[in-house]
């Protein structure tokens, strides 16, 4: 099957993100005189802004801010940092352009819309990608499928004849839970658990191994 469209992951997938935003809610929950738990940075890979933010509050001890207010800040702490250096992964914006030669792409972030804006445009992807959404934009972020069905609709394809590009846990079950066939690329940092990497048609090391070729072996029906 040759699918008619790619949607991607951004944190950890087209850029070395998720030590960034680790960092800056570690400092923000240290500053306010919270306390990080065992298991925290986990949680969090793939929460939407108001579940991250709200689980920042409720379970980290930051009581004295709202989820918009913590939002908002660790927002502004990850911005500063990408304005002063993009970490864009190896090969990215390489395997991005040849991908976008052969299908329509789209993003679906965990991301604050901010930050996904900043990226594209600072990599030079931003004509490159047809639709993005963020999941503080749908109903739940990841693991539920709402971030990848919505990137499908603005493309205008159905999910089924997607490729998705995913680095961890709850991004791949995300993507499989939208019926899309996932590349699962993972993060050597953040690694995804076996039982969701299964999930995935192909698996490759990073990005940059992410060739239209990969994508049309794992949009091959399974027999």
């Amino acid at each position: 099957m040759n699918p008619d469209a790619v949607v991607l992951d951004l944190d950890g997938v087209l850029v070395d993100s998720e030590e960034r935003w680790d960092e800056a809610r570690r400092e923000l929950v240290a500053e306010r005189g919270g306390e990080w738990k065992d298991g925290a940075t986990h949680t969090m890979l793939g929460m939407s802004s108001p579940e991250w933010s709200a689980y920042v509050r409720d379970e980290l001890g930051v009581s004295d801010m709202t989820p918009e207010e913590i939002s908002a800040d660790v927002v502004a702490r990850l911005l500063a940092g990408y304005r002063r250096g993009l970490p864009l992964l190896r090969g990215a914006v390489e395997a991005v352009r040849a991908l976008g030669e052969r299908w329509p792409l789209g993003l679906a972030s965990s991301s604050n819309a901010p930050v996904i804006a900043l990226v594209l445009e600072r990599s030079g992807l931003a004509e490159g990608i047809r639709a993005w959404v963020s999941s503080e934009e749908v109903a739940g972020g990841k693991p539920a499928p709402d971030v990848y069905l919505e990137a499908a609709r603005r493309l205008g394809v159905d999910p089924a004849r997607c490729v998705a590009v995913e680095d961890s846990t709850n991004g791949i079950r995300s993507a499989a839970a939208a019926g899309m066939a996932v590349v699962a690329a993972p993060n050597a940092a953040f690694p995804p658990a076996e039982d969701a990497l299964a999930l995935a048609a192909v698996t490759v090391d990073g990005i940059a191994a992410v060739t239209p070729q990969v994508v049309a072996a794992a949009a091959r029906p399974v027999r």
